[in-house]
This record gives structure tokens, C-alpha cells and sequence, in this order.
């Protein structure tokens, strides 16, 4: 019933109607047949459009019914103008079948350019945002190079207060020589020290290393046992122990020598 159906109803897996085959009669016309093109999923199950159809059928069926023979002049003519009206509403019907399927052309069309004028739309909205984006970073750079262009003018400008008036200050030995990079340990050259011009005085000189008769006393001097070097050839390892287990070095060891012979 209405008021009561299943998940698994028998809707859900029905399938194709079965149409069974059929013999017409000789000389009987079935209204079936008008509707032959018909098919299940295709006009069937019926809905309003399928039933104006077949109305319009039985309306051509007692038309064609009514239609006067051709007997006589005045039967000619009138059934000449019946079917000029029936074939101006004809016309009149298709015309107003085109002007529906261009309406609902129409419908599917604006909603096809809505549809491409809100993608369109979207797309311009990322791109002034990622724009919107990059001179945003833009101005926070430049900002932040503006505050640090300012902080460094600004400890130049204090620095330079400390001593406007521009009087002898005292000199303190002990700030100087606790600060690394002071005048003491780093002197610069533009006050007038060249450090590289006094290399020499650095220079270790001596009798002993600087001539042939120096280093001839000093060779008297050292012990036999300096000169004369006594080099002990290492003893090779035991890979071997005492049970006839070979190591894991032994091993790999002979492993090489066999890949390298």
C-alpha cells in the first residue's frame, strides 16, 4: 500500500514490462497500434505530454471519420476546406511546440551562462585575492624595512647625543681591555696602524735553526736512540680462537681474500 512500503520494495528491482506478441485481426484498426512508437522509458509510462498526444490522435481519427466523400463539387470543396483548417491548426500546433523547445532551450541556455558567470566570477575573485595577497607581503616588507631603517638611524642618533657637544671624554684601560673588538686587540687601519708592515717582528730568528753549523751542534745534541727510528711490524690478529671458531672478521677477511685472488 501507500501508507506502507519496505527499503527493499518491489520497485527497486523491477525490470522492463514484458510485452507479449500480438495478431491483429483483418479489417480491425486497434488504438493500441497508434502507439506502437511508444516504448518503457521512452513515452511510457505515460505522463500529460504522452496523453495530449493520443487525445490529438483520436481527434485526427473522427476527423478523418467525418471528412465528407468525394461524390459531388460541393463535397469536394468542403472537404478542401475542412483540411485547410485542419492543416493551419496543424501549423499552429507546431509553432507552438518550437516555441516551447526554444523556451526551454533558452532556460538551459541562461542557466549554462549563469553557471560559466559565477565560475568566471569565482576565478576573478581568487585572482584579486592572491594579487590582494602579494602586495600585501609587498607592504609588509617594505614596512618592516622602514622600522629597521629607523632603529638603526635611531641608535646612530643617540650614539651621536652621547657626545654632541663633542668634549674629551676620560680613557678607561679596563672597558677597553674587556672589549675584544676595541682598539687594543683590533686596532683599525685608518687610525693609522698597519699590522701587516711589523710581520717580521713576529718572526722567531736563531742560530741553531737558521744556518748549517747551528743544526750540525744540534744534530751532536740529540741522542743515537732519536735518529735512529726502530719500527715494529704489527702482529697480525688471532681470528682464530682457542676452540677453532673463526670470527666474524676472520671470515669476512678470507671472503675478500678468495673475491680478490
Amino acid at each position: 500500500t501507500l501508507g506502507t512500503q519496505t527499503d527493499y520494495r518491489d520497485g527497486e528491482a523491477q525490470t522492463d514490462p514484458y510485452s507479449p506478441e500480438y495478431i491483429v485481426r483483418s479489417g480491425s484498426v486497434p488504438e493500441i497500434l497508434t502507439l506502437a512508437t511508444l516504448t518503457w522509458g521512452r513515452g511510457l509510462p505515460a505522463g500529460q505530454a504522452e496523453m495530449e498526444i493520443i487525445d490529438r490522435i483520436r481527434e485526427k481519427h473522427a476527423w478523418e471519420a467525418a471528412l465528407p466523400p468525394m461524390d459531388s463539387p460541393s463535397n469536394v470543396a468542403k472537404r478542401l476546406k475542412m483540411m485547410e483548417a485542419m492543416e493551419r491548426k496543424e501549423w499552429a500546433y507546431r509553432e507552438e511546440e518550437i516555441d516551447k523547445l526554444q523556451k526551454a532551450q533558452m532556460e538551459v541556455f541562461k542557466k549554462l551562462l549563469q553557471r560559466r558567470e559565477e565560475d568566471q566570477n569565482e576565478l576573478d575573485a581568487m585572482r584579486l585575492h592572491n594579487h590582494w595577497q602579494n602586495h600585501q607581503k609587498a607592504k609588509e616588507e617594505k614596512i618592516r624595512k622602514i622600522q629597521r631603517d629607523c632603529a638603526l638611524m635611531i641608535r646612530k642618533l643617540i650614539a651621536k647625543r652621547k657626545n654632541c657637544m663633542g668634549k674629551l671624554e676620560r680613557r678607561d684601560i679596563i672597558k677597553e681591555y674587556n672589549d675584544f673588538s676595541s682598539q687594543i686587540y683590533a686596532p683599525l687601519s685608518r687610525i693609522g696602524f698597519f699590522p701587516d708592515s711589523n710581520s717580521d717582528y713576529y718572526a722567531v730568528k736563531n742560530f741553531y735553526l737558521n744556518t748549517f753549523a747551528g743544526l750540525c751542534e744540534v744534530e751532536k745534541s740529540v741522542q743515537h736512540s732519536v735518529s735512529q727510528l726502530k719500527i715494529k711490524a704489527p702482529k697480525p690478529k688471532c681470528t682464530i680462537t682457542k676452540t677453532g671458531y673463526i670470527k666474524r672478521s676472520g671470515r669476512l677477511d678470507a671472503v675478500l681474500a678468495q673475491v680478490h685472488q
